[in-house]
């Protein structure tokens, strides 16, 4: 476990390299087993200091823009992307670096298909199905734009190997053979002319208490049924579930109306937007989220403020120590995915450091100054 004193510098992101490596592990082992292939979602994680390990892992990378393809192909053999629009003005480039690109709608697909070059082609459709409850990233919600519905796609158009879905978010395999289910259900007709499906992201076979008998058994069962078919999935949260965390320093304690809120050097709203747009209150290592009741001795209810002139850019409540003060570093759990990569410099606030925490040593990989901030405005 990280040890706090070692950070250098706050705000700071750390990935924690043991935890990091026992994710890819199991990842690794369930492509020994099955006959599935696990890519990497750039858009979920795009730390490429660790790039090199997670090459071992995933065979390929999935990009959404050429930003993203050009890293990916750096590292990766495969670059399988997805967009739900591409810009005319990179698609030529994008497709040299693509072994898979599929397209969000038919029209799309005709308006690209001579430029294409070896690059497999491939629709996303819609399952009509999904177990995300938040709208905002809930991408069956009626009126969706984002994949084409099943009464829209009852023949594939020449040229068309494969078919991509996107539903799940932190899921379980339940929701995974449940999505399965409604894929075949829908789109079944169309699986003697596939030779790739591939199950989106979301998949998060490396929590605690995933059910992996049912992933396995699900896969299997798919394979028997349709064998000619390769089975892609592409997590970004799952290769760095709970191996990372956001190390924050309190720098003021304000009351107000019997409210207290430990001021921090960090901003949600720019270096945590998840925690505001889910919402969702982040665990913090050491201490408990309040949730009501009787405060115990020698604790105090205390709000997390961030650093930005965002009114709302504040989270909590929490259980904390009563002598917590100026100085005293805090330490956000579980903050790799999709929490680098939705940074921002709103404010002028610098980007946190990037870290890793392994053997014992503290490293930072990457430290944002002025420059950073001046050269991205103009």
């Amino acid at each position: 476990m990280l040890d706090v004193g070692k950070v250098v510098h706050t705000p700071s992101f750390v990935l924690e390299y043991d935890d990091f490596l026992r994710n890819l592990r199991v990842i690794a082992n369930l492509q020994e087993e099955l006959p599935c292939t696990f890519l990497l979602a750039l858009k979920g994680f795009g730390m490429h200091a660790v790039f090199p390990e997670l090459a071992l892992c995933a065979k390929g990378a999935t990009a959404s823009s050429l930003n993203e393809a050009l890293l990916a192909s750096e590292y990766f053999k495969e670059v399988h992307a997805y967009a739900p629009v591409y810009h005319p003005s990179e698609f030529s480039s994008l497709v040299k670096l693509a072994s898979h690109v599929t397209f969000n709608s038919m029209d799309e697909y005709h308006r690209y298909e001579k430029q294409l070059g070896g690059a497999l082609a491939g629709l996303r459709i819609n399952p009509e199905y999904s177990p995300v409850k938040t709208e905002l990233y809930n991408p069956c919600s009626p009126g969706s734009r984002l994949g084409i519905p099943s009464s829209l796609l009852q023949t594939l158009p020449a040229g068309i190997s494969g078919l991509h879905a996107h539903n799940l978010c932190e899921s379980g395999a339940d929701a995974m053979a449940e999505t399965l289910q409604q894929i075949e259900k829908l789109y079944g007709h169309l699986f003697p002319s596939l030779s790739w499906l591939n199950l989106g992201g979301g998949h998060l076979v490396t929590k605690k208490g995933y059910d992996l008998p049912l992933f396995r058994k699900t896969v299997l069962d798919f394979h028997h049924r349709y064998p000619h078919i390769k089975l892609f999935f592409e997590p970004g949260a799952a290769y760095v579930w709970e191996a990372g965390v956001l190390v924050s320093e309190v720098l003021d304690m304000v009351t107000n109306n019997g409210v207290t809120t430990a001021m921090l050097d960090t901003s949600f709203a720019a270096h945590m937007p998840d925690c505001l747009e889910m919402p969702y209150t982040p665990r913090l290592r050491g201490a408990s989220i309040y949730e009501g009741g009787e405060i115990p001795e020698g604790k105090q209810r205390v709000r997390l403020g961030g650093s930005s002139c965002l009114a709302g850019d504040w989270v909590g409540e929490y259980l904390l120590s009563d002598t917590v003060k100026v100085g005293d570093r805090l330490v956000f759990e579980d903050m790799m995915h999709y929490t680098m990569v939705k940074t921002t410099m709103f404010n002028g606030l610098s980007l946190p450091d990037i870290a890793i925490y392994r053997n014992g040593m503290y490293e930072v990989v990457k430290h944002f100054s002025y420059a950073d901030y001046r050269n991205r405005l103009s």
